[in-house]
């Protein structure tokens, strides 16, 4: 009886850590939702970056549902492309995804970036949280006071309220089709300066 007591207490136990291991690896995630232009872009860089567990490309910021690619395309529905990043805090941070953020993109150009126009390439930064609302704040302050760019950036921070997830062939789409000439002429020199700014958070391949 007495081992069968012992038994019974270890595997509880064994339970207890199994399940408190389980919620502090997932209490040592945090997601972001940001838009820089055509995810394809800023989904192929995130991907490289050392704590990122996971990049989706969708759409945020508008007043239709479940919108398609067409429609966001047409600019009517208010969305922003924007890829939603999940990364481990223990490896890297929100203001490491920031610097990111405003290193692979042209966060001055209104509803531009590059030969893509319109409204769903808006240069925005969807927080979770109230932490993530002030280091967007702080890193943007930061940069016009330091006038790293020639005009004032035009980035804007809005409370994330939903995520719609692209179609399956818009996610992974730089890896899928890195013979593309898109990828050739727009993305790949994105990731080539990521990867140059950027090479001490690199995931090991």
């Amino acid at each position: 009886m007495k081992n069968i007591f012992l038994t019974c207490v270890l595997a509880l136990s064994l339970n207890s850590f199994a399940q408190n291991t389980a919620t502090k690896k997932v209490s040592n995630l945090e997601t972001i939702t940001l838009g820089g232009g055509c995810y394809w872009c800023v989904e192929a860089v995130y991907e490289n970056l050392n704590g990122v567990k996971s990049v989706v490309s969708g759409f945020s910021g508008g007043k239709v549902s479940n919108p398609s690619y067409e429609e966001v395309c047409s600019g009517t529905t208010g969305h922003a492309e924007v890829v939603q990043i999940t990364y481990d805090k223990t490896v890297t941070d929100i203001n490491e995804i920031f610097k990111v953020f405003f290193t692979v993109h042209d966060p001055t150009t209104l509803n531009r970036q590059g030969a893509d126009v319109g409204t769903q390439y808006r240069s925005v930064i969807f927080y979770n949280n109230p932490q993530q609302k002030a280091a967007a704040e702080s890193i943007i302050a930061q940069l016009n006071k330091a006038k790293v760019y020639s005009s004032p950036i035009v980035t804007k921070i809005e409370p994330f309220t939903k995520f719609y997830k692209a179609e399956d062939y818009h996610q992974n789409y730089y890896a899928n089709n890195k013979n593309q000439p898109y990828c050739k002429m727009v993305i790949q020199p994105k990731i080539e300066k990521f990867e140059k700014v950027f090479k001490d958070q690199l995931k090991k391949k």
